[in-house]
């Protein structure tokens, strides 16, 4: 949930098969796939509707005061799906990690995630904390803020300043597998052979009683990031039988976890439907294929690339600070003008946290790493 669009290859270009087997890519300069970022974009609200509309489980005694469900009878339950955004977050992430390491050495990799994902998440937990602080919760303690700017407080047992950041651990696992082969170079058949390999664990690992087989190869999201590196596979080379089979072995095991992640939802107030969820979930399939594939070029608008600079920074921010305001306000606004101009002013935030913060910050965090490797790669010659 944290990359920008990045430069794609051309759709019009048919690859041709190499010597090895496998599909060869094109070779023309790739354009860049624009409609990413609104995809990007359009799951951070589906995320923001399903907190601030959509989730209802301690009714009177949440944010607005009263039940959700009543507040926008409508709304409520549309926005009770929202959560399925962060499955849209996962399935671009796959395709657009996949794209990002390609062609680039391991060291790359690590600084492009680094400085992409650190930043804003630093200003971010800190901003948090201050409002929460602020707020009178005292459970924001200094060591769980510090902690938690190390983005490995989950796996160390340490609360999170925002719930949100439960998927940034998802993200870093997935980060940490796809190194793996990352490490060994990336090719057509070590990518196919690392999907298969991990689609397997993820179903071997729950009954082999070993936690820390669960948590490497996280069963429930599996389906979601492998899915997304397919689609990058069909959109870099080009469909294959192969290709095709493990995607569709992705759907099948997505569809079986959605049992479990819509049994989880029980915030909403509402019985969600596990048809309705499979329904969404498939027209996200869809729609990536589809712009991987070429089929939404009148959608890849430069512009775009606004929408997907908001998505990490607003995801980040809005959920907390957002059910503050909300609390503070609910009896001063009404309910629909007071949901419009808080989306409107997380929006605001999150374009500043871009601006003054995440761009400027970033960039010199990649001077500072690169010039660091070149420095102890320079061989130190001695004076005679």
């Amino acid at each position: 949930m944290s990359d920008i669009a990045i430069r794609s290859h051309a759709p019009h270009a048919r690859p041709l098969p190499s010597p090895s087997g496998a599909p060869r890519a094109a070779t023309k300069r790739p354009p860049r796939l624009y409609v990413l970022d609104g995809l990007r974009l359009i799951a951070a609200l589906m995320v923001v509707a399903f907190h601030f509309v959509g989730y209802d489980r301690y009714g009177a005694k949440g944010a607005w005061g009263q039940s959700t469900a009543v507040l926008f009878p409508t709304a409520h339950k549309i926005a009770s799906y929202g959560w399925l955004g962060v499955e849209l977050f996962f399935l671009i992430s796959g395709f657009v990690i996949c794209m990002s390491c390609w062609g680039r050495t391991p060291r790359d990799f690590f600084v492009s995630r680094v400085v992409r994902l650190y930043p804003a998440f630093w200003v971010c937990v800190l901003t948090t904390a201050v409002v929460l602080r602020a707020n009178g919760d005292h459970q924001i303690t200094p060591s769980r803020v510090l902690t938690n700017l190390t983005m490995l407080h989950e796996p160390l047992g340490v609360p999170h300043v925002d719930a949100v950041y439960w998927s940034l651990w998802a993200e870093m696992r997935f980060y940490l597998l796809f190194a793996v082969v990352a490490c060994m170079g990336l090719t057509y058949q070590r990518v196919v052979a690392f999907c298969g390999i991990w689609l397997l664990g993820s179903v071997i690992a729950p009954i082999s009683g070993i936690p820390l087989l669960t948590v490497a190869f996280q069963p429930r999201y599996a389906p979601f990031f492998v899915a997304g590196i397919v689609i990058y596979l069909m959109h870099r080379f080009r469909p294959t039988p192969m290709l095709w089979l493990l995607l569709g072995g992705t759907w099948l095991l997505a569809q079986q976890q959605l049992f479990t992640l819509v049994r989880e939802e029980v915030q909403v107030g509402v019985r969600i439907s596990w048809t309705v969820s499979l329904a969404v979930l498939t027209a996200f399939y869809a729609i990536l294929l589809a712009a991987a594939l070429g089929k939404l070029s009148f959608l890849n608008w430069r512009r775009l690339t606004a929408a997907g600079a908001l998505t990490y920074p607003l995801y980040l921010l809005h959920e907390f600070i957002g059910w503050t305001v909300i609390t503070h306000l609910r009896h001063r606004m009404p309910p629909y003008l007071l949901l419009a101009t808080l989306v409107a002013g997380m929006l605001a935030a999150a374009w500043a946290v871009h601006r003054l913060v995440e761009r400027p910050v970033a960039r010199r965090l990649k001077n500072w790493l690169s010039a660091t490797h070149e420095t102890r790669s320079t061989p130190v010659t001695m004076r005679p």
